[in-house]
């Protein structure tokens, strides 16, 4: 079994060797879990910096080696549409499972499940299921929960995109970006597309791979044609993730499985 993950502050520097006790709620976490003197956790600060140690008790953990956080080949943002209430957590913790970088919640034209008025508290939830997923599923990193966009167009100015070319590859200041839109009734099988994207070929006039993914998930309703229209008008390309129809709650994170066995992220 895998070390314990906690998600604390490290201390700046921090070489092997160093201690440091954890505090508030991850050393509440290290007693409800009943660690032993000796015992691997790892410990990270969510974003830049972690640790592999041994617990020492009393909350306190040794540093016995500064690990590299990993950088994912091709990153994977989600578009996530608003579920409802009882399945949108859900939805953020299966994503976060299977791998996800970033997560948008986005406002479709078809959302039952509405932010108006407690944008605030909404994103607050998505970002705790987040840290509870990432930390359950031994991450190092906690995916970003950007602001709420309601629009394609919105959606294209969070992400920095700046032009698509006639294959749907998009240029950022990153790299190049490749959408996807799953879609129902889409012909083309999205591990075939990411392949493509990824080893350069249909992704890129440059022949460049695309470094970073964005699936867009629709809401229960689906994605409107009009809607539809707008991501195909910034390059996005229609994909089929296969012969069944997912629940809004659940695609996601069966995208990010059939990426990752495709592409580098689970080699």
């Amino acid at each position: 079994m895998t070390d314990p993950v906690f998600i604390h502050p490290i201390p700046e520097p921090v070489a092997v060797g160093d201690r440091f006790r954890l505090t508030g709620t991850e050393a509440k976490h290290a007693s409800v879990k009943r660690l032993e003197v000796g015992e691997g956790v790892v410990v990270t600060d969510g974003t830049t910096r972690a640790v592999q140690g041994s617990f020492l008790g009393d909350a306190t953990v040794e540093v016995a080696d500064i690990l590299d956080l990993p950088v994912p080949n091709p990153r994977v943002t989600v578009v996530q549409a608003i579920p409802k209430s009882d399945r949108a957590e859900l939805a953020v913790d299966l994503m976060v499972q299977a791998g996800a970088d970033r997560i948008v919640p986005w406002a479709a034209r078809r959302a039952i499940a509405k932010w108006d008025g407690k944008e605030v508290k909404a994103h607050a939830k998505w970002e705790n299921a987040a840290r509870a997923a990432a930390k359950q599923s031994r991450r190092l990193q906690i995916p970003e929960v950007t602001q709420l966009v309601r629009s394609p167009q919105e959606l294209a100015r969070v992400l920095g995109l700046r032009s698509a070319d006639k294959a749907g590859a998009s240029e950022t200041s990153a790299g190049s970006i490749r959408v996807l839109v799953l879609h129902e009734e889409a012909t083309e099988p999205l591990p075939a597309v990411v392949t493509a994207a990824v080893n350069g070929g249909a992704s890129s006039a440059s022949g460049a791979g695309a470094t970073e993914l964005v699936l867009v998930v629709g809401p229960e309703g689906g994605i409107g044609p009009e809607e539809l229209a707008e991501f195909e008008q910034l390059g996005a390309t229609p994909v089929r993730l296969g012969p069944e129809v997912l629940r809004t709650a659940t695609a996601a994170a069966v995208a990010l499985g059939a990426i990752g066995a495709v592409t580098e992220r689970w080699r």
